[in-house]
């Protein structure tokens, strides 16, 4: 589905990986434009993904960027995030529900 946005494949984290390669990750993403999974998540999210989730993003002088932890980054309008979960009936706090698009297969 994304192939013609990522050469590579899709870029895939999971919630359990080291924080700082998961922030590095995002960054990347985010600034190059690429696809990221987000694959096994949970019923919460680190805040980490906050700002990607919230799409925190501002426009200066025709430059998108958007704060991450690492601070401002550019962001690319090609970079999509998606989320799986295994959990057969998860339950999501309203203030995540508003700010996704849910699809139940």
């Amino acid at each position: 589905m994304e192939s013609e946005n990522n050469k590579n494949g899709m870029i895939t984290v999971k919630p359990t990986m080291d924080p700082k390669k998961l922030a590095q990750t995002i960054e990347r993403s985010v600034t190059f434009g690429m696809s990221m999974i987000l694959e096994d998540a949970t019923e919460t999210f680190d805040p980490l993904i906050e700002p990607v989730l919230a799409k925190m993003i501002e426009t200066k002088g025709g430059a998108s960027t958007i704060k991450l932890s690492e601070g401002p980054c550019n962001y690319d309008k090609n970079f999509k995030f998606y989320i799986t979960t295994k959990l057969p009936r998860p339950h999501y706090a309203p203030e995540v529900c508003v700010k996704v698009t849910m699809l139940n297969f």
